[in-house]
């Protein structure tokens, strides 16, 4: 499929969604409460991630053990049928411990690990399917298990991919020509294997940036198009977020568990 099938001329994208509009988001809290401490199920299109977080325990390794703060540990895995491609990734694949490495600084930035030292935090990440913005989807799924384990933050970590739909565009018998851009919030798969896309996570509403991901190349006023755009759904997604969390609460406290 050519890029410039990606918008339709009335600019609905190939899942019928506006430029700006999300995927379908499903989101839980406490799906394996016996399990570990924190635990969280969410759905962003057809990508589907399992989150479960343990700690703040004594750290398992000494080399892991901080005396001033607790460190954090991140485990990634891909069910086999979670792709198109039946393939599964071992432990020490690249863009594995990409994603670990990448998950474990953006959560370093939030989580109060001053108030637990000489301890240790760990989130194990289950990707079940893949529809695009697996990154994103596991920051968010992150974050919901982080609260439901009670580890302190200073505010949702909130993940949101972006993509741009550019063409080229001729200005006459000089032969010049300019680009324009069209920015697509929230990509799928499909428009992830077509588009030049980013991943970005943000500190709450402050709009403060935790981790940014890009492997696409592109001019410079298409990035800043596409970043304005994945912050702004950050923004739009920590509101759903923190609806899941309340509701969450208020349904621990109607039931008497609170």
């Amino acid at each position: 499929m050519s890029r410039y099938e990606i918008l339709s001329p009335e600019g609905l994208r190939i899942d019928g969604r506006r430029w700006n509009e999300l995927r379908r988001f499903h989101a839980q809290l406490s799906t394996q409460p016996t399990a570990a401490d924190g635990s969280s199920y969410i759905e962003q299109g057809n990508t589907k991630v399992i989150c479960t977080v343990t700690g703040p325990t004594e750290a398992s390794q000494r080399s892991r053990q901080l005396h001033d703060r607790a460190s954090i540990s991140v485990e990634v895995t891909y069910a086999a049928f979670s792709g198109t491609d039946r393939k599964k990734r071992a432990r020490n694949d690249k863009r594995v411990q990409e994603m670990r490495t990448m998950l474990q600084r953006a959560f370093t930035q939030a989580v109060l690990t001053h108030l637990h030292p000489r301890s240790e935090i760990t989130i194990s990440l289950h990707i079940l399917s893949q529809d695009g913005g697996v990154l994103a989807t596991c920051v968010n799924a992150a974050t919901l298990a982080l609260i439901d384990a009670g580890v302190p933050m200073s505010d949702y970590v909130v993940g949101m991919s972006a993509g741009v739909a550019g063409k080229t565009i001729s200005s006459g018998g000089g032969g010049s020509y300019e680009e324009s851009a069209d920015p697509l919030l929230d990509v799928n798969f499909i428009e992830e294997g077509e588009l030049p896309h980013l991943t970005v996570a943000t500190l709450g509403k402050s709009e403060r940036i935790t981790l940014l991901h890009m492997e696409s190349r592109v001019h410079l006023g298409m990035m800043e198009g596409m970043l304005a755009v994945a912050v702004d759904g950050c923004a739009k997604l920590r509101d759903m977020l923190d609806d899941v969390v309340r509701k969450h609460g208020n349904e621990l406290a109607r039931s008497g568990a609170l």
